[in-house]
């Protein structure tokens, strides 16, 4: 599967999403009534990556490779990955002891594991379903940041 044929799978899986394409990369957004202008623009749930131009660590210059980018529970994160790493964010991939280059395994996030986002780079059919399980996950999170945030005002 390319990044564009996950893309349009993600899109089809869930109701609720709005896409934003930039420089072949593609992230996705809870937008519940399809609003033209969504009002919040600046927290993907999920992201599929195409090159290194947001970091080095998976080699995504190589011919046909991205990374699928999701931001999980901190519960689901340490169920797969025992405790995130500790620290602010910064452009150095963090020390996880994973191969951020490997494909087709769940690995955390190279730059923002601490935040508890995962992914996997060139995602295989075989590891689709729990992908699918984790980004709904995701979503689900992303809706109750904006259900916090429309009872706040």
């Amino acid at each position: 599967m390319n990044a564009e044929a996950l893309a349009r799978h993600i899109f089809d899986l869930l109701e609720g999403v709005d896409t934003v394409e930039a420089d072949g990369d593609t992230f996705f957004f809870f937008n519940p009534g399809g609003e033209a202008h969504p009002i919040d623009h600046r927290a993907p749930f999920a992201t599929i990556v195409t090159s290194n131009a947001h970091d080095r660590a998976s080699n995504l210059d190589r011919p046909g490779v991205y990374r699928l980018n999701i931001g999980v529970s901190r519960d689901t994160y340490e169920s797969m990955f025992g405790a995130p790493p500790k620290g602010p964010v910064t452009a150095d991939p963090v020390d996880t002891g994973h191969d951020y280059t490997r494909l087709d395994t769940l690995m955390p996030h190279p730059i923002y594991a601490s935040l508890n986002w995962i992914s996997v780079v060139n995602p295989g059919v075989a590891t689709l379903d729990l992908l699918d399980a984790l980004i709904e996950e995701a979503q689900a999170i992303a809706a109750g940041r904006r259900a916090r945030r429309d009872v706040r005002g």
